[in-house]
Protein backbone atom coordinates (compact mmCIF):
# COMPACT_ATOMS: atom_id res chain seq x y z
CA UNK A 1 0.00 0.00 0.00
CA UNK A 2 1.50 3.39 -1.02
CA UNK A 3 2.75 5.10 1.81
CA UNK A 4 -0.06 8.47 1.46
CA UNK A 5 -2.82 6.21 1.51
CA UNK A 6 -1.27 4.27 4.64
CA UNK A 7 -1.98 7.53 6.50
CA UNK A 8 -4.87 8.47 5.00
CA UNK A 9 -6.25 5.10 6.07
CA UNK A 10 -4.89 5.55 9.77
CA UNK A 11 -6.30 9.14 10.15
CA UNK A 12 -10.09 8.00 8.66
CA UNK A 13 -9.69 4.95 11.65
CA UNK A 14 -8.79 7.78 14.07
CA UNK A 15 -11.80 9.54 12.60
CA UNK A 16 -14.43 7.07 12.70
CA UNK A 17 -13.53 6.47 16.44
CA UNK A 18 -14.23 9.75 17.51
CA UNK A 19 -18.30 8.95 16.79
CA UNK A 20 -18.34 11.53 14.11
CA UNK A 21 -21.75 13.64 14.18
CA UNK A 22 -22.68 12.86 10.28
CA UNK A 23 -25.74 14.85 9.07
CA UNK A 24 -28.30 11.85 7.75
CA UNK A 25 -29.52 14.06 4.91
CA UNK A 26 -27.79 15.92 2.04
CA UNK A 27 -30.13 18.83 2.03
CA UNK A 28 -28.00 21.48 3.69
CA UNK A 29 -30.14 22.78 6.75
CA UNK A 30 -28.96 26.38 5.51
CA UNK A 31 -29.97 25.95 2.29
CA UNK A 32 -26.57 27.40 1.28
CA UNK A 33 -24.02 26.66 -1.86
CA UNK A 34 -20.92 27.95 -1.42
CA UNK A 35 -18.48 28.32 -4.84
CA UNK A 36 -14.97 28.73 -3.55
CA UNK A 37 -10.92 27.92 -4.48
CA UNK A 38 -9.27 24.72 -4.32
CA UNK A 39 -6.51 27.03 -2.60
CA UNK A 40 -5.56 24.86 0.82
CA UNK A 41 -5.08 28.17 2.56
CA UNK A 42 -9.54 28.31 2.22
CA UNK A 43 -11.37 26.32 5.21
CA UNK A 44 -14.57 27.24 3.88
CA UNK A 45 -16.94 25.70 7.02
CA UNK A 46 -14.81 27.77 9.45
CA UNK A 47 -14.29 30.90 8.09
CA UNK A 48 -18.46 31.40 7.17
CA UNK A 49 -18.91 30.44 10.87
CA UNK A 50 -20.73 26.93 9.14
CA UNK A 51 -20.81 23.05 10.21
CA UNK A 52 -21.12 20.38 8.51
CA UNK A 53 -24.21 19.67 6.55
CA UNK A 54 -25.17 23.55 6.52
CA UNK A 55 -24.06 24.40 3.20
CA UNK A 56 -22.67 22.49 0.23
CA UNK A 57 -19.06 23.52 -0.94
CA UNK A 58 -17.98 23.47 -4.54
CA UNK A 59 -14.45 23.85 -5.42
CA UNK A 60 -12.21 24.80 -8.01
CA UNK A 61 -9.04 26.57 -9.54
CA UNK A 62 -10.04 30.04 -9.16
CA UNK A 63 -14.06 29.66 -7.39
CA UNK A 64 -15.04 30.27 -11.35
CA UNK A 65 -18.38 29.26 -12.52
CA UNK A 66 -17.81 27.00 -14.89
CA UNK A 67 -20.08 24.07 -16.75
CA UNK A 68 -19.83 21.70 -13.92
CA UNK A 69 -19.97 24.30 -11.01
CA UNK A 70 -22.87 25.27 -13.04
CA UNK A 71 -24.07 21.50 -12.81
CA UNK A 72 -23.46 20.66 -8.96
CA UNK A 73 -25.36 24.42 -8.42
CA UNK A 74 -28.41 23.26 -10.54
CA UNK A 75 -28.49 19.76 -8.37
CA UNK A 76 -27.85 21.52 -5.31
CA UNK A 77 -30.82 23.96 -5.68
CA UNK A 78 -33.51 21.53 -7.70
CA UNK A 79 -32.77 18.59 -6.21
CA UNK A 80 -31.80 19.44 -2.67
CA UNK A 81 -33.14 22.50 -2.18
CA UNK A 82 -30.56 25.37 -1.53
CA UNK A 83 -31.89 29.06 -2.25
CA UNK A 84 -28.45 30.92 -1.97
CA UNK A 85 -25.17 30.55 -3.67
CA UNK A 86 -21.99 32.34 -2.37
CA UNK A 87 -19.38 32.98 -5.40
CA UNK A 88 -15.80 33.46 -3.14
CA UNK A 89 -13.10 33.81 -4.51
CA UNK A 90 -9.84 35.05 -2.50
CA UNK A 91 -6.98 37.21 -3.36
CA UNK A 92 -3.39 35.52 -3.91
CA UNK A 93 -5.07 33.31 -6.06
CA UNK A 94 -2.86 31.09 -8.69
CA UNK A 95 -4.91 31.35 -11.24
CA UNK A 96 -4.77 35.35 -10.88
CA UNK A 97 -2.37 36.51 -14.29
CA UNK A 98 -2.03 32.65 -15.13
CA UNK A 99 -0.10 32.05 -18.31
CA UNK A 100 -2.27 29.18 -20.16
CA UNK A 101 0.21 28.79 -23.01
CA UNK A 102 2.42 26.76 -20.40
CA UNK A 103 -0.16 24.36 -19.74
CA UNK A 104 -0.08 20.94 -21.93
CA UNK A 105 -1.03 17.82 -21.83
CA UNK A 106 1.47 15.61 -19.81
CA UNK A 107 0.87 12.28 -22.17
CA UNK A 108 -1.12 11.25 -25.27
CA UNK A 109 -4.07 8.79 -25.78
CA UNK A 110 -3.50 6.77 -29.34
CA UNK A 111 -2.18 9.45 -31.38
CA UNK A 112 -5.24 11.62 -30.80
CA UNK A 113 -4.91 14.99 -29.93
CA UNK A 114 -6.53 16.12 -26.41
CA UNK A 115 -9.70 17.64 -25.80
CA UNK A 116 -9.27 21.57 -25.28
CA UNK A 117 -9.70 22.81 -21.61
CA UNK A 118 -10.74 26.24 -20.55
CA UNK A 119 -8.62 27.11 -17.37
CA UNK A 120 -10.74 30.48 -16.95
CA UNK A 121 -7.78 32.40 -16.26
CA UNK A 122 -7.99 35.85 -14.82
CA UNK A 123 -6.59 39.00 -14.33
CA UNK A 124 -8.98 41.06 -12.20
CA UNK A 125 -10.36 39.30 -9.39
CA UNK A 126 -13.58 41.62 -9.36
CA UNK A 127 -14.25 41.40 -13.05
CA UNK A 128 -13.74 38.12 -12.71
CA UNK A 129 -16.28 37.55 -9.83
CA UNK A 130 -18.74 39.92 -11.32
CA UNK A 131 -18.53 37.99 -14.74
CA UNK A 132 -19.44 34.63 -12.96
CA UNK A 133 -22.28 36.57 -10.75
CA UNK A 134 -24.15 37.79 -14.45
CA UNK A 135 -23.66 34.31 -15.63
CA UNK A 136 -25.53 32.56 -12.21
CA UNK A 137 -27.98 35.38 -12.34
CA UNK A 138 -28.70 34.91 -16.14
CA UNK A 139 -28.97 31.23 -16.24
CA UNK A 140 -31.86 29.67 -17.13
CA UNK A 141 -31.06 26.83 -14.68
CA UNK A 142 -30.69 28.87 -11.83
CA UNK A 143 -34.32 29.71 -10.43
CA UNK A 144 -34.70 33.84 -10.15
CA UNK A 145 -35.96 33.37 -6.61
CA UNK A 146 -32.11 31.99 -5.73
CA UNK A 147 -30.26 34.38 -3.75
CA UNK A 148 -26.57 35.32 -5.31
CA UNK A 149 -24.11 36.77 -3.69
CA UNK A 150 -20.14 37.66 -4.53
CA UNK A 151 -17.55 37.77 -1.23
CA UNK A 152 -13.88 38.07 -1.75
CA UNK A 153 -11.94 36.05 0.75
CA UNK A 154 -8.42 38.53 1.86
CA UNK A 155 -6.19 35.35 2.39
CA UNK A 156 -4.00 37.37 4.30
CA UNK A 157 -6.25 38.47 7.27
CA UNK A 158 -9.24 35.80 6.38
CA UNK A 159 -11.63 38.46 6.63
CA UNK A 160 -14.40 38.50 3.78
CA UNK A 161 -14.74 41.83 1.43
CA UNK A 162 -18.53 42.25 0.25
CA UNK A 163 -18.13 44.35 -3.41
CA UNK A 164 -22.07 44.77 -3.20
CA UNK A 165 -21.50 43.28 -6.81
Amino acid sequence: MPPLIAEILEANRHYVAGQPTIPQAATPTKGLAVVTCMDVRIDPLALLGLSLGQAHVLRNAGARVTEDVLRSLVISQQALGTRAVILMPHTGCGVLGLDVGKLRPLRGDAGEPPRPLDFHPMDDLAAALAEDLRLLRGSPWIGQDVEIHGLILDTAEGSLLYPGL
